[in-house]
């Protein structure tokens, strides 16, 4: 169900995650997000945090607004992302967290790469039950962004692979059914948010595209079982809200976790059956290599594709912007084009000053080609020269 893109010709967005403001220092733990905001400090903060990350993209002139995932800790390359949920599940042990096994999901760096941190990082809770939605609470979280801006809050969380990978488990007999179990829980607590009046769901990161490039035929861990596990996740949802699936190749402290530039050409056709309103595909690092397949494999769904690149702290000129958007209207109508980030740009990678500006350059860059198909046009008020505090030499 298209609510947040209908009637709107190249709609924009960001992925999620912002940059934490210096003074937010709180952190939520393991704490139920309710039981936080009872604690004066930690709403002050909090609240504030979400009013800046809103009030920054409104000022960019995005149509689709997050909440910057404030409520991520400030941890070493962004774990919060794949820690929040089975710190706030049942059926986890929260009280003795251990280490992810090393190169569990294909994951390893060797010591002296930035990223074994985060490999050392990967701290979690051991599945000791039946798994269930316990205190994710993220309908009030979502309620607590909404209720600032009147822009479509979008919603994003991690998939439910990416948390099974993570977990060491005591209960379920195999990995898929502790996968499934996690994407009913998911399911559970989507559902409530969608009731709740959310306009985007956004599942973050199915494997698909990280097991077919790698060529993986292992017999039970594969594409299909993740095309499996997605619709599993969202079963029922697109009649109530709109449906994303994020995809890309990593941000992990703003690193690139591949040598070279991959290609989703091998995944395409499974994510083309994926229950999903909206696909979003990260482009602007790879140099669009992608938009053709993607044009001709993805049909009955909207293509969000990413013209920022996430990895690099150089602000995107509008004019590379415009042309990235030219390239993929080459191959995708502009009424199914949607722009965002290739990935989210807070996980322990920039300033917010680079993230802001990034966000103003992919509405101007937006605007430009706009203007070319003769559609409306996005207020960007942080590029309105009336504002200037310098006069330019005439």
């Amino acid at each position: 169900m298209y609510r947040a893109t209908k009637d709107i010709i190249l709609p924009t967005t960001i992925t999620g995650s912002l940059p934490r403001p210096s003074w937010y220092t709180e952190n939520l733990g393991t704490r139920h997000f309710l039981e936080a905001m009872v604690n004066r400090r930690f709403r002050e903060q909090y609240e504030d945090a979400v009013t800046c990350f809103i009030r920054d993209q409104e000022l960019a002139g995005l149509d689709i607004v997050t909440d910057g995932d404030a409520h991520f800790d400030d941890d070493v390359g962004g774990q919060s992302w794949t820690a929040y949920p089975p710190n706030h599940m049942t059926g986890l042990d929260i009280e003795h967290p251990v280490p992810t096994p090393a190169g569990r999901g294909g994951i390893w760096f060797p010591r002296g790469h930035i990223l074994h941190d985060y490999l050392e990082s990967r701290v979690m809770p051991i599945v000791t039950g039946p798994i269930s939605r316990g205190n994710l609470q993220y309908t009030a979280m979502w309620k607590a962004a909404q209720r600032i801006t009147e822009k479509p809050v979008k919603w994003g969380s991690v998939s439910a692979e990416i948390v099974t990978f993570a977990l060491q488990d005591r209960h379920y007999k195999s990995v898929p059914d502790r996968m499934f179990a996690i994407a009913d829980a998911f399911n559970e607590e989507y559902h409530e948010l969608a009731d709740a009046g959310c306009p985007v769901i956004q599942i973050e990161e199915p494997q698909i595209h990280l097991l077919a490039v790698r060529n993986i035929v292992d017999a039970v861990i594969n594409p299909k079982l993740m095309v499996e596990v997605f619709n599993r996740t969202v079963k029922g949802l697109r009649a109530k809200t709109e449906v994303w699936a994020h995809s890309c190749w990593g941000n992990p402290s703003a690193q690139r976790m591949f040598a070279s530039v991959q290609t989703y050409k091998p995944a395409l056709e499974a994510y083309n059956t994926v229950d999903a309103d909206v696909i979003t595909f990260e482009s602007s690092a790879s140099g669009g290599i992608d938009l053709e397949a993607i044009g001709k494999i993805i049909t009955g769904k909207k293509i969000a594709i990413g013209v920022i690149d996430h990895h690099t702290l150089q602000v995107e000129r509008p004019e590379e912007v415009a042309a990235q958007i030219r390239a993929a209207l080459k191959h995708i109508p502009a009424e199914r084009l949607m722009i965002s980030t290739d990935c989210g740009m807070g996980r322990e990678g920039m300033s917010r000053r680079h993230a802001f500006y990034k966000t103003v350059s992919l509405v101007l860059g937006t605007n430009m080609v706009r203007k070319e198909l003769g559609v409306p046009e996005a207020k960007i008020l942080a590029a309105d020269e009336r504002y200037s505090l310098v006069v330019p030499i005439k």
